[in-house]
């Protein structure tokens, strides 16, 4: 497997009062699509802090946003891994509409770091975690 999918359907409060899907509308389904990745994994972000003593937090996100989203639209995310570090990884999600042939919605790119739950500083990736976020490294 070299990406976890989830569908996602666009609700009147994703959009404006055109019908169209908010530009930050996107970052919310980025972080729902990282969370299930996690699922997948067989971990919660809860249980970072608690099985690891570790947090994941966003250090940058770059997003080319493709075509539009609109009220009722069924999209498709689809979350990878692009580059794995010792203390960081970058996550690529990219948003497909279904309703229109899986047309590209949005490409982001997202570098995450892994930092001590109490001193706040880079660490290792557990090795656990590594192992599991290897399978899904494109």
């Amino acid at each position: 497997m070299t990406h976890h999918s989830m569908n996602i359907r666009v609700y009147y409060e994703d959009t404006d009062a055109g019908g169209v899907m908010y530009h930050g509308t996107h970052l919310n389904y980025g972080e729902r699509g990282r969370t299930e990745f996690l699922r997948a994994c067989g971990h919660q972000n809860s249980d970072l802090r608690n099985e690891f003593g570790v947090i994941f937090v966003v250090r940058h996100i770059d997003i080319n946003y493709a075509s539009p989203a609109f009220l009722d639209d069924m999209l498709r995310q689809e979350t990878s891994i692009s580059d794995l570090k010792n203390s960081s990884f970058t996550m690529r999600q990219t948003l497909y509409c279904e309703n229109r042939n899986d047309a590209l919605v949005s490409d982001m790119k997202v570098a995450l770091v892994c930092i001590d739950d109490k001193t706040l500083r880079p660490v290792r990736l557990p090795e656990k975690l590594r192992k599991e976020f290897e399978q899904f490294l494109e």
